[in-house]
C-alpha cells in the first residue's frame, strides 16, 4: 500500500486526530516503513508452523484449592451500620 498525504489525513479523521502541517511528512515515511515490515513478513513461509497463544512456554503455577483463612464475617459485620442475612445494606443512591 502506498501512503500518501491523504492516507495519512484519512487516518487521522477517522481517529479524530488534529495533525500540524509540519509532521505529515515524518507520519507519512513512519507509515510506510510499518507497512514495509508487514509486507516482508507477508513473504515469509509459514506452511508446517503450528499458531502460538503465547510466545514463551509459561505455565502458571497453581496451589491448591483449599481454605487457608477463618470466615471472621460477623466480626466484621459487627461494625457494620445495617446488615442483614450476611449482607452489607447501604442507602440507595440510584433510583
Amino acid at each position: 500500500m502506498k501512503v500518501d498525504r491523504s492516507v495519512v489525513e484519512t487516518i487521522a479523521d477517522l481517529a479524530k486526530l488534529k495533525l500540524d502541517e509540519s509532521d505529515v511528512e515524518e507520519y507519512i515515511d513512519s507509515m510506510s516503513r510499518v507497512l514495509g515490515l508487514v509486507e516482508e513478513m507477508q513473504t515469509v513461509d509459514t506452511t508446517g508452523i503450528e499458531p502460538l497463544a503465547h510466545p514463551l512456554d509459561a505455565v502458571q503455577r497453581l496451589r491448591q484449592d483449599k481454605v487457608t483463612e477463618t470466615n471472621e464475617r460477623a466480626r466484621y459485620q459487627a461494625v457494620a451500620p445495617e446488615t442483614a442475612e450476611g449482607l452489607y445494606l447501604v442507602p440507595k443512591v440510584v433510583e
